[in-house]
């Protein structure tokens, strides 16, 4: 099991980073400027895009179990 652990967190860390690129950005350059484009909307998730951002939170909390979990299997 010690020896899989690093594999299993190289593959959670790919996909997660993926993940957290394939996910909308909230601000566009424009915001990041003062200009507001959309007013003050509240923005909600749907779809597709609702499964992928809680999934990247599932996928987070398993990488922070298995590097936990390494940390006790090598001590």
């Amino acid at each position: 099991m010690q020896s899989l652990i690093p594999y299993i967190q190289a593959v959670l860390s790919v996909v997660l980073v993926i993940g957290i690129l394939l996910q909308r950005s909230e601000a566009g350059l424009g915001s990041a400027f003062g200009a507001d484009t959309l007013g003050n909307a509240k923005y909600s998730r749907r779809g597709f895009e609702k499964i992928l951002f809680n999934a990247t939170i599932v996928i987070a909390i398993l990488f922070v179990v298995t590097s936990i979990t390494s940390i006790f299997l090598r001590s």
